[in-house]
């Protein structure tokens, strides 16, 4: 089993958007255009990664193969549709709330 050293990054300009890079690498070696999108990144935390392991948001093998192929990954927020499934059913009865 592979494991791969992962450093996450954050950034002030949208909740929930991560950029994760090789812990070896360097932001600095990253595209320009990347980091003028992404924002200052914020270091969050380091991670061991697998491909077994199980990430909230993410495959562990896609974000492996990104890191090997393109050198960084961004995990997105959850969409709209996401973030409601997450909600709480509505009350049994909508008369009772006033």
């Amino acid at each position: 089993m592979s494991t791969t050293e992962v450093s996450a990054y954050k950034t002030h300009k949208k909740n929930e958007l991560f950029l994760f890079i090789p812990k070896e690498k360097d932001l600095k070696d990253l595209p320009n255009e990347l980091l003028v999108m992404f924002g200052e990144p914020k270091h969050v935390f380091d991670f061991s990664l697998t491909e077994e392991k199980v990430m909230p948001r993410s495959d562990a093998k896609e974000v492996i193969t990104a890191l090997k192929t393109k050198g960084y990954y961004i995990q997105m927020p959850p969409g709209e549709i996401e973030m409601a499934g997450n909600m709480a059913p509505p009350p049994e009865r909508l008369d009772n709330i006033f």
